[in-house]
């Protein structure tokens, strides 16, 4: 067990498989692990956090509650100093609204507030209010004193659902209403909670904030396309799609694009990290990415439309999906055979050409130059 006082129900063996796995996802040399574990481990350097709920469905909190290496409650209840949360806070009413305001004040200009679900901004907020107060007026104020914000979900991200047309509340993301302040977007349907957990490790170990893409995501968790990563890819590739749920096709593994799936064009680490700690993942369970992460395509597109992709069909080279059929190309045994004997027929006719005595007009030419 850890025996400096915090993470008392922690293994140092899971500990530190905690410290790497998070090292691993920031992209940091092995090296940085002791770093990351001492700042982890520093009880004086907890930040306060602040987490508000808006226009949402908490499943971001319930992805959060199911991390398990090591649990919320040894790592971030620990790790930082969680000051306001409806849903995990014991006290309700006045009392969890005098803890907000209490914390507001005490560490104004340092703490970090953690945002779940979209704002209402139609008709002044009034369809969303928490203690008396709407949610837009709750986040401009608490925005204030916050040191950096993290949007946590597609909701609080992008607008999510609430924001699809014709959008009767004005749903809208933190980027839309605070403008002054260090936003960094968590999104996802729910999001994956060791990108939190990252993000915050990232900050306590380094007192500054991860880089960010143009979207305001952390490029270590959204750098690069779920595609990239699929353990489907290599049937992308060879054009082995499946044609529709339930079939051969689809139980066998093959890829799921031409059923609607979204990896070509979503930037996340699904494909990498997953979920719940068992190594799952909707493509891995045979549903197509709905682009939960993506603001243009999760609940704009239907789950079934594609989206459009550089060459979606394989390359004319690769082996036929069905040999009855022949697939989409050539046989390559078939061009393979008939391109080997193309070759030796012209690499032996080269080598006669050399052989064969010269012609009686070079002969005679070559007589007469003499």
């Amino acid at each position: 067990m850890i025996k400096d006082g915090l993470f008392p129900d922690v293994s140092r063996r899971d500990f530190i498989k905690t410290c790497v796995t998070v090292s691993a996802m920031l992209g940091l040399p092995f090296g940085m692990v002791s770093k990351v574990a001492a700042a982890a481990r520093k009880s004086d350097n907890r930040p306060a956090v602040i987490w508000l709920h808006f226009q949402e469905c908490t499943g971001c909190s319930e992805s959060l509650l199911r991390s398990t290496h090591p649990t919320v409650s040894n790592l971030i209840l620990d790790m930082i100093s969680l000051d306001y949360h409806e849903t995990l806070m014991a006290g309700s009413g006045h009392q969890a609204e005098k803890a907000l305001h209490d914390s507001l004040l005490a560490n104004k200009g340092n703490y970090i507030l953690v945002v779940e679900g979209a704002i209402p901004t139609k008709d002044d907020g009034v369809y969303c209010k928490v203690g008396g107060r709407t949610a837009l007026d709750s986040l401009t104020k608490a925005a204030e004193g916050a040191l950096a914000i993290i949007a946590m979900g597609t909701c609080a991200g992008y607008g999510g659902i609430q924001s699809v047309g014709p959008n009767p509340t004005g749903a809208v993301g933190v980027r839309d209403i605070v403008k002054d302040k260090p936003i960094i977007n968590i999104p996802g349907c729910p999001p994956n909670p060791y990108n939190f957990l990252s993000t915050v490790l990232y900050y306590i170990t380094f007192q500054k904030l991860p880089e960010l893409d143009q979207l305001g995501r952390p490029k270590f968790a959204y750098g690069r396309k779920i595609h990239e990563h699929c353990e489907r890819r290599p049937h992308f590739d060879a054009g082995r799609f499946a044609k529709s749920f339930g079939d051969p096709t689809h139980a066998e593994g093959y890829c799921l694009y031409k059923l609607g799936c979204k990896g070509p064009a979503t930037y996340a680490n699904c494909s990498v990290q997953r979920f719940n700690d068992v190594g799952v993942w909707p493509v891995s369970i045979g549903h197509p990415c709905i682009g939960c992460t993506e603001p243009d395509i999760l609940f704009k597109t239907a789950i079934a439309d594609k989206v459009q992709i550089h060459e979606p069909t394989p390359f004319d080279s690769y082996a036929p999906v069905d040999l009855k059929e022949k697939g989409k190309g050539p046989d390559p045994l078939t061009t393979g055979v008939i391109g080997l004997a193309a070759g030796a027929a012209i690499g032996a006719g080269v080598m006669m050409a050399r052989k064969l005595p010269d012609g009686p007009d070079k002969g005679d030419d070559h007589e007469k130059t003499e």
